[in-house]
């Protein structure tokens, strides 16, 4: 099965990401034909003001990806903008789609509403669905994994797809979800981890920054001083646990937070320890990739060849469908 995802370059990736993303990116490569790409025009459709920090973004974001074990042995790892067939169906689809299809996008609105001192009335902005369904189309991809509220956006990409097939001929495959389970990940202050709240732990951080963030993390509120008893149900550090910790240590803090028989501090020290202890690997191939420029050089090229033979057929097919 051939598989398609992708990250916008818009800041450092952090544990959302990895235990969100990646980790099921790590699986799915493993017995599918995955394409993985930098998703850097896109970036610009909310960020096109500043691009200062793009290019540096982009770098980070590849050497995360092969850090936390994303194989170019095994996926197609490329950026979007160096494979310039992705621009060319985003022109061809953006002529047959109509643009009622794209205001009831639930999240047009939704965005322009949230996101506050950028002028998000661009065609860039309101088109960027047409250019989503030109990255998966172009690959001919059967499976998208996607988060129940990213189902809109595909089911418009199929839209598209059986638009142009009526129009012209069966060319483009009509991608189907693959529904996953994305975590929700806590920040430092107890809101979903996200670079926008400033609450995240990235994968680029080292060992004494991590333990530094999980010192500040926020506990349980009702438990002000060290003899309160506490409820790790509430506790956004207790989520950690769960997800780094073994279950004997899981199991004790449990019991000895209700009791107050540990308190925070130490609570915290465990779970650093836990994450520390699983991090470290990702750390060190990081530092591998960092001190190597030329091998991350090598995985762009080949990735980037290998997506652009594909999708040159696929719009070798499109012109010749549309006679263009």
């Amino acid at each position: 099965m051939r598989v398609l995802s992708g990250m916008q370059p818009s800041g450092r990736l952090h544990l959302g990401n990895l235990l969100g993303a990646l980790e099921n990116w790590k699986k799915l490569q493993e017995q599918n034909e995955c394409f993985f790409f930098v998703a850097d025009w896109h970036a610009l459709s909310t960020n096109y003001e500043d691009t200062s920090q793009l290019q540096t973004f982009i770098h980070e974001i590849l050497i995360d990806w092969l850090a936390a074990g994303i194989d170019p042995e095994r996926a197609t790892v490329f950026i979007q903008s160096h494979v310039p067939e992705h621009a060319v169906l985003n022109l061809l689809l953006s002529m047959i789609t109509p643009i009622p299809w794209l205001e009831r996008n639930p999240t047009y609105k939704e965005k322009q509403e949230r996101i506050e001192g950028r002028d998000l009335s661009t065609h860039g902005f309101l088109g960027y669905p047409v250019l989503q369904a030109a990255d998966i189309l172009l690959y001919k991809a059967d499976a998208v994994p996607v988060g129940k509220d990213q189902l809109p956006h595909l089911e418009l990409t199929r839209e598209i797809a059986r638009r142009f097939n009526s129009l012209y001929a069966p060319v483009l495959v009509e991608p189907k979800e693959m529904l996953t389970e994305f975590p929700k990940v806590l920040g430092t202050d107890g809101q979903k981890m996200s670079k926008s709240y400033g609450n995240t732990i990235n994968l680029s951080d080292s060992a004494p920054e991590v333990r530094q963030k999980l010192k500040t993390m926020l506990t349980d509120p009702a438990r002000v001083r060290r003899t309160d008893p506490g409820n790790p149900e509430i506790c956004p550090v207790f989520d950690f646990h769960k997800i780094y910790s073994t279950p004997a240590v899981i199991d004790q803090i449990n019991k000895e937070c209700r009791t107050a028989e540990i308190g925070c501090i130490d609570c915290k020290k465990f779970v650093a320890d836990s994450m520390v202890e699983r991090l470290s690997p990702i750390w060190e191939s990081r530092k591998a990739l960092e001190s190597n420029p030329k091998q991350l050089e090598e995985v762009v090229r080949i990735g980037c060849k290998r997506a652009t033979e594909v999708s040159q057929q696929t719009l070798a097919e499109v012109k010749e469908a549309m006679k263009v």
